[in-house]
């Protein structure tokens, strides 16, 4: 926990992001993926790093992106504000 603390500290937010993607065969269905990782923000360059990775080695292209980070996380963890965005492919 404490070093959790310290990226916090640092700039890094705990980034979830979920996925959304088609499926090869059947491009009208979608999946979800769920990905998690500290990260920069707004930045976010281990996301970017990841979604770049995905569009250039697997088959199910990306329909869209939704991530959220917490805002302020303060040392008693009182207030947590989030912030929600989503990214169209």
């Amino acid at each position: 926990m404490a070093n959790d603390f310290i990226r916090q500290l640092g700039g890094e937010r705990l980034v979830t992001a979920l996925i959304f993607y088609r499926f090869p065969d059947y491009p009208s269905l979608l999946q979800q993926f769920l990905w998690q990782d500290f990260d920069l923000v707004p930045n976010i360059p281990k996301l970017s790093s990841f979604l770049e990775f995905w569009i250039s080695e697997l088959d199910g292209p990306l329909h869209s992106v939704e991530y959220i980070y917490p805002e302020l996380i303060t040392i008693n963890e009182v207030r947590i504000q989030n912030r929600r965005v989503r990214i169209e492919y």
